[in-house]
């Protein structure tokens, strides 16, 4: 088993296509994964299973390995259910998670913006990119400038979630660039391919950072890198002005309020 412990996991899902299986029933989404150099090991401690969860994980990703080996199963006590576990955030992660609230709203609205660009003849170019300049200056240099440029500093910016993290911020930085100009152009077809896809990749973005990043980092964080943390955050957003939150706040209570009347129609 040592061996599988030390391999990158994408070398172990291309060999062994059930492993990928096995990992997404357990929320462990490696398979789909651009990256794949994670070691198995690491990926275990990144996703911080209960030790009778992981017990069987690793049990049967074993047999998924090595079918013909006479492999013990593990003592798992059925009578124990394990508890769910509660996400308890730092202080400067939790404000990084509640920044993401403002972010899913949006995403939430994007089919409703989309419907309404399909259904009037000219581009609505004006409401599409006040839609990018949130993305832009609340969910990027607010909100994503932070992660890049504080939080993710913590820790090896050479692990493999990390590179995906930067690698989604990347993609979708491109979404907007391509939404911009399907904007610019009157494309709608364009506007529309591009604006999911950024919702799309998001979404699970966010949900990422949530439940398995965030945690992982504040796992490795001292009580003195919780408290610089905050110091850096707090300056950060101080370098903007309280107005920039609010802004775009009110924004997103304005466009929620005009499709949600629309809904109602």
């Amino acid at each position: 088993m040592e061996n599988i412990l030390d391999k990158e996991i994408k070398g172990i899902i291309d060999a062994y296509p059930e492993v990928g299986k096995i990992l997404e029933e357990y929320g462990i989404g490696c398979a789909p994964c651009s990256v794949g150099s994670c070691l198995m090991k690491d990926i275990v401690g990144i996703h911080n299973l209960d030790p009778q969860q992981e017990a069987t994980l690793m049990y049967r990703i074993e047999k998924a390995v090595y079918p013909g080996r006479d492999i013990p199963e593990p003592k798992v006590d059925l009578t124990k259910k394990a508890a769910p576990k509660k996400i308890m955030y730092s202080p400067p992660v939790k404000k990084l998670v509640d920044e993401h609230v403002l972010i899913k709203r949006l995403l939430a609205l994007i089919p409703s913006v989309v419907e309404y660009i399909e259904n009037n003849v000219e581009v609505d170019k004006e409401l599409v990119l006040r839609c990018v300049d949130f993305i832009r200056n609340y969910a990027d240099k607010y909100h994503h400038m932070k992660e890049e440029d504080i939080l993710f500093k913590y820790v090896d910016e050479n692990a493999e979630i990390i590179q995906v993290m930067y690698k989604d911020h990347d993609t979708g930085r491109n979404h907007i660039r391509q939404v911009v100009e399907g904007a610019e152009n009157g494309n709608k077809a364009q506007i529309k391919e591009h604006l999911f896809g950024y919702r799309d990749l998001l979404t699970q973005h966010i949900k990422k950072e949530d439940e398995i990043l965030y945690p992982w980092i504040d796992r490795q964080l001292s009580d003195t890198q919780v408290g610089e943390m905050f110091r850096r955050c707090n300056e950060a957003d101080a370098s903007v002005g309280d107005e920039l939150p609010k802004k775009y706040e009110n924004f997103i209570n304005k466009l929620e309020e005009k499709f949600l009347k629309e809904v109602v129609k």
